[in-house]
């Protein structure tokens, strides 16, 4: 069962989400089990982490110049998206492909500007420094008001190869395991399983997302009861495929 919590709010730099969380747990009712999940929209966490950049306050370098001049993006976002890149994979109009700093490829860095203001100045929010530990410290600090502490998911809007349209996946996680193995397991017909693992994060961030939405919904904090998991848990990190294992490069 998904359920969108009420009354999150703007958030602003410094809040404390999981007080805000736990308000809105309680004002919604939900009764919290072991395998209960709590998924949080990375843009709420960036923007209590403080992760928000003033685009008239950044100076564009020569390459963010040249990349600008293809892509049609603006020059000081180009920068912020060179900042937190490790590699830029492809440009085109409209188009900027890198490869994150922790390791996701996606558009742009994970920088976003919806639904993100400034008192009428150009701002843009970057992914959180660590979403892993956001995650974490988000559930620790749950686990002092409830008992049981719901696991805790990070999530953002990823376009996808090959496919139009973004779905949400887990940036980070804390308290479930977000990948299960299931190679050396046998099918229903006793064959052996050898490739096969579940993406057990994305998926749950996945249909949170179905709540949260992309435009004006206003609910970036969503309960999932009803999962259930007996694998070892394993963070987020583990969901990024390692560049040894790239085989489009």
């Amino acid at each position: 069962m998904l359920t969108a919590l009420p009354g999150i709010g703007e958030i602003e730099p410094g809040a404390d989400l999981s007080q805000v969380i736990t308000v809105a747990l309680r004002v919604s009712g939900a009764a919290i089990t072991e395998q209960s999940v709590i998924v949080v929209a990375q843009k709420i966490v960036s923007k209590a982490e403080g992760r928000l950049v003033r685009l008239d306050d950044v100076e564009p370098s020569a390459r963010a110049l040249e990349l600008a001049a293809v892509s049609g993006k603006q020059p000081a976002l180009v920068e912020m998206v060179l900042r937190e890149a490790s590699e830029v994979l492809r440009v085109g109009p409209n188009v900027l492909i890198v490869r994150h700093r922790l390791g996701y490829v996606l558009a742009n860095a994970g920088i976003d500007q919806s639904n993100v203001c400034a008192a009428g100045r150009p701002v843009c929010l970057l992914l959180p420094l660590d979403p892993e530990a956001s995650a974490h410290r988000i559930r620790e600090a749950l686990a002092r008001c409830i008992d049981p502490a719901p696991a805790v998911i990070v999530s953002d809007s990823f376009g996808r190869p090959w496919r139009r349209g973004v779905v949400n996946v887990a940036l980070g996680s804390s308290g479930l395991p977000a990948l299960v193995d299931y190679r050396g397991k046998t099918d229903r017909y006793g064959r052996l399983l050898q490739v096969t693992e579940v993406a057990l994060a994305d998926a749950l961030a996945a249909a949170a997302g179905i709540l949260m939405g992309e435009a004006d919904q206003g609910t970036p904090v969503v309960l999932i009861t009803g999962a259930a998991w007996s694998a070892p848990q394993c963070g987020a990190a583990t969901l990024v495929r390692p560049l040894a294992d790239d085989l489009f490069r």
